[in-house]
């Protein structure tokens, strides 16, 4: 089978330029019939010559994530640190993956030191469905 047909990309963080350091909060992705979730974050062109930018995923049962909780490094593919990023990831991308078992999952991206521009955007990838193959285009 074809990638395509084992993945459901989901928007995550809408594209954005960040002038402050405002955290980028993601819409809660709902895993329900997919074994697998990877964020993809992109960059675009970073003005401020200091600006780093950390990556926390948190998980929950409670669709509004009102029990969130940072997921424990067991359960991420890669590490927080490797899906960060600093003002020198000019048109760069990074990835996190999640294996655990819970069923609501946010990504935040928190920028510090930045008083230029941090364009950033992120989607959710959903893979593997429980059944069949995702609708095109995706919903």
């Amino acid at each position: 089978m074809d990638q395509m047909s084992k993945i459901h990309p989901k928007p995550a963080i809408q594209p954005v330029v960040v002038t402050d350091n405002t955290a980028q909060v993601s819409a809660i992705i709902d895993r329900l019939g997919y074994d697998s979730l990877t964020f993809l974050i992109v960059t675009g062109t970073l003005s401020d010559a200091d600006a780093t930018a950390t990556v926390l995923v948190e998980d929950g049962d409670n669709s509004s994530l009102t029990d969130a909780a940072a997921v424990a490094d067991g359960n991420l593919v890669g590490t927080e640190a490797l899906a960060a990023f600093t003002y020198a990831d000019d048109g760069e991308c990074r990835k996190i993956g999640y294996i655990g078992g819970k069923r609501y999952v946010r990504l935040t991206i928190t920028p510090a030191n930045n008083t230029g521009n941090i364009p950033v955007a992120a989607i959710a990838l959903l893979g593997n469905p429980e059944n069949g193959i995702p609708a095109n285009p995706p919903q």
